[in-house]
């Protein structure tokens, strides 16, 4: 079995801004882990507030043994195993992750989404993501996203009423708001929300800071609109803390260290009664085709990653109806032209 990797700068189409950062391109990792003559193709997206680095996953790289990873593959153990290199870089374990369920899939015949149990047909619309930004600009980034059926907005900001006005200009689709923790007052949040629910608004990411569980729950227990917490859940464990705070959490493979923990996730949260969202980083065709296998068994999805960024390194994947298409390819699916 052998690992390479390759670093990557994914560009995006747009300056994107949330509610305490701005970025304008997002450093990858891409990974093959190679056996039997079939490559398996993982992707680490580093967003630099989250700590990673071409660097960190360099580092992280050259400290595993390929050899651990022996076929069919307990994905347990591997994650342990990755874990105990360093607590930490779930992103670059993600990439990891995803290259060998690409890699079981093309050596067992089957594609992932099968493999984890998902049907196609359940598939939910993906959100298209627009960040803080002028007003012109907001327009022109919707007006860029015909296809797409439900709009995802950054607040965060004071200037929250105004996009949210300037979205409903001229677009009547429904909208997920993601406050990236941006909101300080419970009370104004929860007379906010009411007003966002008039605007056709149907879930609120992490309005609060994570660290204010009170906070969070108060506004999950008065809000009409379901509240997801997504910083505030990152991997398996904080799952079961999510309940009672939250009414859904928001997983993505680049904080859950990928499929494997994702799907762990994903069932927990159900055991909880738990809403679940799919989402993502800025990612390319790779993870989301990882993420995608996942998504008929959620309630909504972010996937938008290949539909923000200007140098995909891979085929788009087929989007149509709003939906990301499974294919029946072993592995992810990933067209790697």
């Amino acid at each position: 079995m052998q690992l390479t990797y390759q670093p990557y700068e994914l560009l995006l189409k747009h300056t994107f801004t949330i509610a305490k950062f701005s970025r304008n391109s997002t450093p990858l990792m891409l990974v093959q882990i190679g056996h039997e003559g079939h490559i398996g193709y993982g992707e680490a997206s580093m967003v630099p507030y989250m700590g990673e680095s071409h660097q960190t996953a360099v580092e992280f790289l050259n400290k595993v043994d390929v050899s651990q990873f022996q076929y069919p593959f307990n994905y347990g153990e591997i994650i342990s195993y990755l874990d105990s290199i360093a607590p930490d870089n779930p992103a670059i374990k993600a990439a990891i992750d995803i290259a060998l369920h690409d890699l079981d899939g093309k050596l067992s015949g089957l594609p992932c989404w099968q493999m984890l149990g998902s049907n196609p047909a359940l598939m939910p619309v993906t959100s298209y993501t627009v960040g803080i930004d002028a007003k012109e600009v907001i327009i022109q980034k919707i007006n860029e996203a015909p296809e797409v059926k439900v709009i995802k907005v950054k607040l965060g900001r004071d200037t929250d009423k105004e996009l949210i006005q300037t979205i409903r200009s001229v677009t009547d689709r429904p909208l997920y708001v993601d406050a990236n923790q941006g909101w300080t007052d419970r009370k104004q949040s929860l007379d906010f929300i009411y007003w966002l629910q008039e605007q056709g608004v149907k879930l609120i990411e992490q309005p609060m800071l994570k660290t204010d569980i009170d906070g969070n729950a108060w506004i999950t227990e008065h809000s009409p609109i379901p509240i997801i917490g997504d910083e505030a859940v990152q991997r398996f464990a904080d799952v079961e803390k999510a309940g009672g705070v939250y009414h859904g959490i928001n997983i993505k493979l680049m904080k859950s260290a990928g499929m494997h923990e994702a799907k762990r996730m994903l069932d927990k949260a159900r055991e909880l009664g738990l809403k679940v969202l799919i989402g993502c980083m800025s990612e390319t065709s790779c993870a989301t085709l990882a993420a995608a296998a996942l998504a008929p068994q959620c309630d909504w999805a972010d996937l938008d990653g290949p539909l923000l960024v200007t140098n995909n390194p891979y085929k788009k994947p087929v989007f149509a109806n709003g939906k990301w298409e499974l294919n029946n390819v072993p592995g992810i699916g990933l067209d790697a032209g």
